[in-house]
């Protein structure tokens, strides 16, 4: 992903208002992001841990999405997350919710994909982050076919958000 800036970042978000956007938490570390490692930006709000932000590279310029981390259920079980299919134990794996964009939205329609906790998909694929013992199941595809895989599964999570 290349480096993108506070001003993009707030622009890009497609299901919320402005004035939602112009408010949220954007990550004070952009300078600092291993942009060359990422498929898709991806943070939790620092104030409100259950708000989480994606931004992505799509053919239609970035587009960014508001999320909701659903409560936990406490338990000890292993989760996979639906976009990089890292495991996880614990709370590592979340549902996330993203209501809808345009008039959906508004009506209060949202969808939900479980999503890894720290956003970190991309550097669990390039391995630059250990999701621990049997987080990376072994697969015989390389890691251009697993980017490409995870670029997929989000491309499919924005369209049903911008539906």
């Amino acid at each position: 992903m290349r480096p993108i800036t506070e001003q993009e970042i707030r622009t890009s978000f497609i299901n919320c208002t402005k004035g939602e956007a112009k408010r949220l938490a954007v990550p004070k570390d952009l300078a600092d992001r291993p942009w060359d490692d990422l498929d898709f930006l991806g943070w939790r709000d620092p104030a409100s841990p259950e708000r989480s932000y994606i931004v992505a590279e799509t053919g239609d310029g970035l587009v960014g999405v508001a999320l909701r981390r659903a409560a936990q259920a406490g338990l000890a079980r292993r989760s996979m997350c639906s976009l990089c299919l890292t495991t996880h134990s614990g709370d590592g794996v979340s549902l996330m919710t993203a209501r809808k964009a345009g008039s959906e939205g508004r009506q209060g329609n949202s969808v939900g994909s479980y999503i890894c906790a720290d956003l970190a998909c991309s550097l669990y694929l390039r391995g630059k982050k250990d999701a621990g013992n049997g987080g990376r199941l072994h697969e015989s595809l390389s890691v251009d076919e697993l980017i490409e895989r995870t670029a997929g599964n989000l491309a499919g999570f924005l369209d049903k958000v911008a539906a």
